[in-house]
C-alpha cells in the first residue's frame, strides 16, 4: 500500500491495470512471437519499469527484458535513505523475476521533478537543466556508490547491465564507469562475486552528447535516446508545460535528423542504440525510429503489443523512403505522410494501433 503516491508510483500501477484490461487480448496471440517487419528487421521491444508490480507485466506483455529500471522510485517512497541490504535485495528480485531476460538498471535520475523526501530541495530557477540524475551521483559519490554496491551484489556473479542517466559530456560517463569498476575490483579483491558479464552504457538526453568525441561512442557499451528529455531539450520547450510541449512533434525533420544522426555514429562505433520514452510506444513513432536504424525500442508494457502489431504489418524501408523523400522536400512534418501510408499498408491494424496521434495528442 502507498499511501498519497508519488506520481511515478501511481503510473506504474495504471499501466498494470491498463495489462489487464481486455483491449490487450487481441494482442494475446503475438505474444511470443518476434517484432519482425516485412522486409526482415527484427526489432527488440522491451519494457520500461520501476517497482516490483510492474514485473508480472514482463511475461503477460511479451517483452524481451526490461530496458529501462527506474531505481530512483525505491527511494522516492521512503523518508529516509535505503540500507544497502535492502537495495541489494530489492535488485536481486528484480533480476529473478525477470527470468533470464535482461535488465537494464538506471542509476538515480533524481532532481527535477524527482525531490527525494529526505533531501532539502534545491532552489534552482530550472530544475530540468540543474542539478540532477548523474550531476548528483558525481557530486555527492557516497549514495551512488553505495547503489552500485548493491547492484554488484545482486548479480550474484551473474550478468550485470548498468546505465547511466543524463549524460552531457563524455568526462562524466568516464567517471562514472571508473567509479563501478572501482567498486567491482573492490568486491572481488574482498573474495566475493563480481558480475561475469558487464555490460555499461549512458542515456543520451541532451544534444550535446550527440557531439561526443569517438572515444565516448567507443566506450559506452550502448547507447540508450532518452527521447523525453531530448526532445524538450531539442525543441527548449517544457514537457511538463502544457502551452509549449504540444507545440512540436516527434516526426519534425529536423529531430528524426538528429535521431539518424545518433545512429549513424553508434553505428560507426560498433555500439547497440536503443530508443526509450513516450514515443517509443506509439505505433507510428516506433516505426519511423525503426525505419532510421534503431534496434531496440523500450516503452510501457501496455504499449508492447500495438507496436509489435504495426511492425509486423509494415516494410520499414517504405517507411524509410517517405522519411527520406518528406526531409528532402523540406515538409514541416513527417506525420502526414506516414499516417496515409500507414493506413493504406496496414489497414486491418486496429483502429488504436494504425491511428497516428497529432503533435497535441
Amino acid at each position: 500500500m502507498h499511501l498519497r503516491p508519488e506520481e511515478s508510483v501511481a503510473a506504474a500501477f495504471r499501466d498494470k491495470i491498463a495489462m489487464q484490461t481486455a483491449a490487450q487480448a487481441r494482442y494475446a496471440s503475438l505474444r511470443d512471437l518476434p517484432a519482425t517487419a516485412r522486409c526482415g528487421t527484427t526489432v527488440a521491444l522491451m519494457m520500461n519499469a520501476g517497482l516490483m508490480a510492474d514485473l508480472p507485466s514482463l511475461i503477460g506483455s511479451g517483452a524481451e527484458g526490461v530496458g529501462l529500471f527506474r531505481t530512483e522510485l525505491q527511494f522516492l517512497i521512503r523518508n529516509a535513505v535505503p540500507k544497502r541490504g535492502e537495495l541489494a535485495a530489492t535488485y536481486a528480485r528484480v533480476i529473478e523475476a525477470a527470468q533470464g531476460r535482461p535488465v537494464v538498471f538506471r542509476t538515480l535520475d533524481i532532481g527535477s521533478d524527482k525531490v527525494l523526501p529526505f533531501m532539502k530541495p534545491e532552489d534552482e530557477p530550472n530544475p530540468a537543466m540543474g542539478w540532477r540524475a548523474i550531476r548528483v551521483g558525481l557530486d555527492r559519490p557516497g549514495v551512488l556508490r553505495m547503489q552500485l554496491q548493491a547492484l554488484i551484489r545482486a548479480a550474484g556473479g551473474g550478468p550485470l547491465t548498468v546505465m547511466f542517466p543524463f549524460i552531457a559530456r563524455a568526462a562524466e560517463f568516464e567517471a562514472a564507469r571508473a567509479m563501478l569498476l572501482s567498486e567491482i575490483d573492490r568486491t572481488g579483491a574482498r573474495g566475493e562475486a563480481v558480475p561475469d558479464r558487464l555490460a555499461v552504457g549512458a542515456m543520451l538526453e541532451t544534444p550535446s552528447l550527440v557531439y561526443a568525441p569517438d572515444g565516448f561512442f567507443e566506450a559506452a557499451d550502448f547507447v540508450s535516446i532518452g527521447g523525453n528529455d531530448l526532445k524538450q531539450f531539442f525543441f527548449a520547450a517544457d514537457r511538463e508545460n502544457e502551452r509549449v510541449r504540444r507545440r512540436y512533434d516527434t516526426l519534425d525533420p529536423a529531430y528524426l535528423g538528429l535521431i539518424g544522426r545518433i545512429v549513424e555514429r553508434c553505428a560507426a562505433a560498433g555500439t547497440p542504440v536503443s530508443f526509450c520514452g513516450e514515443d517509443a510506444g506509439r505505433p507510428l513513432e516506433a516505426i519511423a525510429l525503426a525505419a532510421l536504424g534503431i534496434g531496440t525500442l523500450s516503452m510501457r508494457p501496455a504499449s508492447i503489443g500495438p507496436v509489435k502489431a504495426a511492425l509486423r504489418a509494415v516494410d520499414l524501408r517504405e517507411a524509410g523512403a517517405i522519411i527520406a523523400a518528406g526531409c528532402a522536400a523540406g515538409v514541416d512534418s513527417l506525420r502526414p505522410a506516414l499516417a496515409d501510408w500507414l493506413r493504406a499498408s496496414a489497414p486491418d491494424l486496429p483502429g488504436e494501433t494504425a491511428r497516428a496521434p497529432a503533435a497535441t495528442d
